[in-house]
């Protein structure tokens, strides 16, 4: 019976045809979506916010996002696309919950390593600026070899420590700390060449 429902099991929909659900107003597209990415979306508003039911609420809140953008926008990585929209509601909700307090997160630790160069936007008044930094950044990760991509995005937008970095690449902490800093002199230099003020 356990071999049966296995097989039973439905394999996901490719990211086109989930695309194109989301682009005829099909409803589907919501559960489609949750079926391929709802443990990988969870596991990166985990990295922020450690919280299971702050995650979960992430989850909803970027299937409604990905509804209310596509259309107009047409992604053309959706995996990175609710990436970022995970991202960025577990950020806001993070600093919601934290406004009052002054407890450092692994987030916070992160976050504190790029901002010499990029400027935390309290107001986001600047929307057009915003998405070319954002435009600018994602270029410069597609740049990265695999292994620099990994221990970016793990840093910086699963906000996961250092430690677990070097042990899930099987590298010293200090070897990791040497390719964050290349990594970081690297998009400095992009973000000046692409002329964003720093």
């Amino acid at each position: 019976m356990e071999l049966q429902n296995k097989r039973a099991a439905r394999l996901p929909l490719d990211d086109k045809t989930i695309i194109e659900l989301y682009w005829v107003r099909d409803e589907k597209a919501i559960e489609e979506t949750d079926l391929k990415y709802k443990n990988y979306l969870f596991s990166v508003a985990y990295g922020v916010l450690h919280d299971r039911l702050d995650c979960e609420e992430c989850g909803n809140d970027t299937y409604l996002s990905a509804w209310n953008t596509i259309p107009p926008t047409r992604p053309n990585v959706l995996k990175a696309f609710l990436t970022t929209i995970t991202h960025r509601i577990a950020i806001k909700r993070y600093h919601s919950a934290h406004r009052m307090r002054a407890v450092p997160s692994e987030l916070t630790v992160a976050l504190s390593e790029l901002e010499d160069f990029i400027a935390d936007d309290g107001n986001v008044g600047a929307d057009f600026d915003a998405e070319r930094l954002g435009s600018i950044i994602s270029d410069f990760i597609r740049s990265l070899s695999d292994r620099r991509q990994f221990i970016f995005m793990s840093r910086y937008y699963m906000a996961e420590p250092i430690n677990t970095i070097a042990r899930n690449l099987m590298l010293s902490r200090s070897m990791v700390n040497k390719e964050l800093a290349a990594i970081r002199a690297a998009l400095k230099e992009s973000l000046e060449h692409k002329g964003y003020l720093i």
